[in-house]
């Protein structure tokens, strides 16, 4: 394709008003395609903006070697100069690291162990590995690896089979951290959103508040959720699953024979606690509790100061939508890790040089994610002087209502996920287009008074990455959660697989075409989740505990 560019660019002219020519949306296209076809979310990112840069300079002859230099002394460089943007690299840096340091004092294991001594039947044992797959929500990684580890031996003793626990775990792991208020996925979604909505002229929104209102339209993960509690509390299971579950409880057999069982957690070891650590709760729920807390106060100091500047009521609203929320996430995250390595090192349980190499350990897992961030604001930066935004606006008004637009851009977020494997990759990648293209279709057919579309069409850019991830099979946290649970990686894909698709084909049918229409998402969500349960019930199958085995 790169062969055929300066033919193609020689034939028109290269755009320097925004929405001129059709040559604003190649880039994108680029970065997909390469992303779909070499699965490699880094490479893709940068040939899209090496393409862009190079359809700036007008130069068919030499664009592509000054459009080359261009891409790192121009448009990366341009995106590391923000103040916000550096803020939401090391808010998931000192995350990264936050989570590390408690991995290493045990205060994981001492949540692990408060909530694992419940279980002592296959039914407790699935619930139990569901809420602490929730209550581990501050990292997918650490999720999948921990959760995985930890109940392994039980779900083993229980006869739960591998495959339910790679469920189980895989799909907890993504939607709580994409749902919650303060994960390592936080910094990541709020940083896009704010580089989404920095394109849009006129339109002044908190990319945090814009954040919290999709939570409600993230209907993928949240019906993922429900759907992992009511599988494990009916009993019931159906397709490859039941099979798995009923060789498990009726043979012991607690993954297929001659299966390829996976055992290599890739740096996991490091972060592993002393042998004499002692497992106490408070180590992991004080920082943790310190970093909520912290991000509600931050929000709340600094809105409160903003508004009283401005002189508008001081209300609720207000200050979370004056609130400077990267110097909040920043503050809280730094007090969290103060609490973290003090506590650490208070206790003896950890030298102070143990612990801030945890640190750094914890905070090195982000560095993949920080790379792709900023290739996702470069491509932002090409996509802004190219004009992508204006003409996607201009091609698709009168042509698609704003009603149809979550359902599209759920379908493309999840298609590009399962294709590339990275939910995060997917997000960089949509999220710059998909905030300027709803805002100006939302313009075109007079709706900007009701910003639920926007929202809608944030989340399901983040929705549906998920969505694609989990039934991808080169997800590298579907990866990760068969490596965690050691269990074969394609008959966790398989098994897991019908799951992923009913639910997410449900959220879609049901949540993101009608309430794009105007239905009010809190009657689609609780009608979507009784349509889920009442499937499971007449297609899946009960599969009972076995009294020897589940006996205390």
């Amino acid at each position: 394709m790169l062969a055929l560019l300066p033919a193609v660019v020689q034939a028109q002219d290269v755009p320097t008003d925004p929405g001129a020519s059709a040559l604003s949306v190649l880039p994108a296209l680029i970065a997909i395609g390469a992303a779909l076809v070499f699965r490699q979310v880094v490479a893709a990112l940068f040939a899209g903006v090496w393409v862009g840069a190079w359809l700036v300079t007008g130069d068919a002859a030499l664009g592509w070697f000054t459009g080359l230099l261009q891409t790192i002394d121009t448009y990366i460089i341009a995106a590391l100069t923000d103040p916000d943007r550096v803020s939401i690299i090391v808010f998931s840096l000192m995350i990264g690291g936050l989570v590390g340091v408690i991995q290493k004092n045990g205060g994981t294991r001492g949540i692990v162990n408060a909530v694992v001594s419940w279980a002592n039947t296959a039914q407790r044992g699935q619930l139990t590995t569901a809420v602490l797959g929730c209550l581990v929500f501050f990292d997918d990684y650490a999720n999948s690896l921990i959760v995985g580890g930890t109940m392994r031996p039980i779900t083993d003793k229980l006869r739960i089979s591998r495959e339910k626990l790679a469920y189980l775990v895989d799909s907890t792991a993504a939607p709580i951290a994409c749902l919650a208020f303060v994960t390592t996925w936080i910094g990541y979604e709020v940083g896009l959103i704010g580089e989404a909505i920095a394109q849009i002229d006129g339109l002044d929104l908190s990319a945090y508040g814009v954040f919290l209102n999709s939570i409600p339209h993230l209907y993928y993960p949240i019906l993922a959720l429900l759907f992992v509690y009511a599988v494990a509390v009916t009993r019931r299971d159906f397709g490859p699953m039941l099979t798995a579950e009923r060789r498990a409880r009726q043979t012991g057999q607690l993954y297929r024979p001659s299966s390829a069982i996976e055992t290599d957690a890739g740096d996991g070891h490091l972060l592993e606690p002393p042998a004499d650590a002692p497992a106490r709760i408070v180590n992991a729920a004080l920082p943790i509790l310190v970093l909520v807390g912290g991000v509600l106060v931050g929000l709340w100091w600094t809105g409160r100061a903003a508004v009283l500047e401005s002189g508008e009521a001081l209300t609720l609203q207000n200050i979370i939508g004056e609130a400077n929320s990267y110097t909040s996430l920043l503050w809280a995250s730094l007090l969290g890790v103060i609490v973290a390595v003090g506590l650490s090192v208070g206790q003896r349980i950890l030298t102070l040089e143990q612990a801030l190499d945890a640190w750094y350990h914890g905070a090195r897992s982000i560095l993949l994610a920080a790379v792709i961030l900023v290739l996702a604001w470069a491509l932002s930066e090409v996509n802004s002087a190219l004009g992508t935004a204006a003409f996607l606006t201009d091609l698709m008004t009168g042509n698609v209502a704003p009603g149809f637009l979550p359902a599209l851009i759920a379908v493309l977020a999840a298609f590009t996920a399962f294709a590339t494997g990275s939910s995060w990759g997917t997000m960089g990648i949509l999220m710059p287009l998909v905030v300027p293209l709803t805002w100006g279709v939302m313009v075109a057919e007079g709706s900007t008074g009701d910003l639920s579309i926007l929202y809608a069409a944030v989340a399901a850019v983040l929705a549906g990455a998920v969505w694609g991830d989990h039934c991808s099979p080169i997800s590298d946290t579907t990866i990760l959660s068969s490596l965690a649970s050691q269990c074969d990686h394609v008959d966790h894909v398989r098994t897991q697989l019908p799951y992923a698709l009913l639910v997410g084909g449900v959220a879609w049918l049901l949540c993101a075409l009608p309430v794009g229409f105007g239905v009010p998402w809190w009657v689609m969500l609780p009608v979507s989740a009784v349509l889920l349960v009442v499937i499971l019930r007449m297609v899946g199958q009960r599969v009972d505990d076995v009294p020897e085995v589940v006996e205390a």
